[in-house]
């Protein structure tokens, strides 16, 4: 039976409502159900999608497109797993294929099953940072992050997905493993082996920036020089405040 196509008119979705009982209610074309389910898994799907991608564009669209595809295939979803572990493996799906794509049909570094999807749950939202920041420690802490997600980005993109699962959404071994059809020891070892670049990148980058560390050029260095002569009556101009 085909897919009901999506109701205006819904009933507002429970936010302690559980994944299952939402996709019961997309198949049946409830409009409030899919958009929760979405807006529930939103974080985790994108930040997967972008993983493999590097793009926040892609990303997005990846995305996009795999709801798109979920939807379509409600009825082969048959709960042998979580839905959000099934809408994990239809997002991983559409970026790998978006990845070969532009690579020209190029063999994929990445050794990710490509057989049908399956689910894992986890509500995950923004978390605001409520304290009193100051310009700039805001301004630190978004070069610090920058600089972290470009090291992330320099993995090689079977240890960045799994960095991004296991370290910052925070999956279970298991559950990385079921989304990714690999091995949990293989899961393990790539987890490892991306910590390991990453303490290496963040490191060399600590390594270039100490160098720089209470820098003493420019406008403080002229300063106190100005300072000095101006106090010492200039070059072989006087003495210092201190001779009587």
């Amino acid at each position: 039976m085909p897919t009901p196509p999506i109701s205006s008119s819904s009933q507002a979705a429970n936010p302690h409502e559980s994944d299952t009982s939402l996709v019961r209610r997309v198949a049946l074309g409830d409009q409030a159900a899919f958009e929760a389910l979405m807006r529930r898994h939103n974080t985790r799907l994108f930040r997967v999608a972008r993983a493999i991608l590097r793009d926040d564009t892609e990303a997005e669209d990846a995305l996009q497109d795999a709801y798109l595809d979920a939807y379509r295939h409600l009825g082969e979803f048959r709960g042998d797993s979580q839905p959000a572990t099934w809408l994990t493996r239809i997002v991983i799906n559409q970026a790998l294929m978006r990845r070969r794509r532009s690579r020209r049909g190029g063999a994929s570094v990445i050794q990710f099953s490509h057989r049908n999807p399956t689910g894992a749950h986890r509500t995950e939202d923004d978390v605001a940072d409520h304290k009193t920041e100051s310009p700039s420690s805001a301004t630190l802490r978004a070069e610090i992050r920058r600089m972290l997600e470009r090291r992330i980005d320099d993995l090689p993109v079977a240890f960045r997905t799994v960095f991004v699962m296991r370290d910052v959404e925070d999956l279970s071994v298991a559950e990385t493993a079921e989304c990714l059809s690999i091995p949990q020891a293989t899961v393990r070892t790539r987890l490892f082996r991306a910590r390991a670049l990453l303490r290496a990148g963040l490191a060399q980058d600590m390594d270039t920036a100490a160098a720089d560390v209470f820098a003493f050029a420019g406008e403080r260095c002229d300063r106190i020089v100005a300072g000095v002569l101006a106090r010492s009556g200039g070059p072989g101009g006087g003495t210092p405040d201190s001779a009587a």
